[in-house]
């Protein structure tokens, strides 16, 4: 982990029980759960800041509706009592959380992010972390998105969507990276 600095944090973003759903569409990236925790275990080891972000919805429909089993995190990435659990209710982490300020109040100056979906949560979290100074690390497969329509209803591919959305955010925001380069 040499290009990262001694307390980098690893963001994890969503990593919910709730985005297993085969109602979400065909996603890209299948080892991503895989590569998170080979992270976690990483940044656990260093004994750097972990982060969990998790989405509490504000639509009683959805599968991260309060108290639905889709809320909880997926059970191998369970947070530890020491790491940091932060709620959100829109796509960006930065968003009425208080990320900004915990990572301010640690002097913490770099952010790894991972999680989904890609050119959502991911994105938007990226783009503000980058706005606000912050030095930021996308794990590309530590990331996926799934299919998407555009507003004309053509179908995209996962896996564009995805690269698409890491291409958007090299150019400014972050830099991209795989899981084995970040540890090597």
């Amino acid at each position: 982990m040499d290009p990262l600095a001694m307390n980098a944090a690893l963001v994890i973003i969503d990593m919910q029980k709730g985005m297993a759903g085969a109602s979400l569409g065909r996603r890209n990236n299948p080892d991503t759960e895989r590569h998170i925790e080979q992270l976690l275990g990483a940044w656990r080891q260093a004994q750097r800041p972990v982060i969990h972000v998790r989405h509490i919805s504000r639509s009683p429909g959805s599968v991260f509706w309060p108290g639905q089993p889709g809320c909880e995190f997926q059970d191998a990435l369970q947070p530890l009592a020491h790491e940091q659990v932060m709620e959100k209710n829109v796509p960006d982490a930065f968003t009425a959380t208080g990320l900004e300020r915990w990572l301010h109040t640690r002097s913490i100056r770099q952010v790894v992010i991972v999680g989904v979906i890609t050119n959502n949560s991911v994105e938007a979290t990226a783009r503000s972390a980058g706005n606000l100074g912050f030095d930021v690390i996308v794990v590309a497969d530590a990331c996926f998105t799934f299919d998407q329509a555009d507003l004309s209803g053509r179908l995209w591919p996962a896996q564009d969507v995805h690269a698409l959305s890491l291409s958007n955010l090299a150019m400014d925001y972050a830099r991209i990276v795989q899981t084995q380069a970040l540890l090597g």
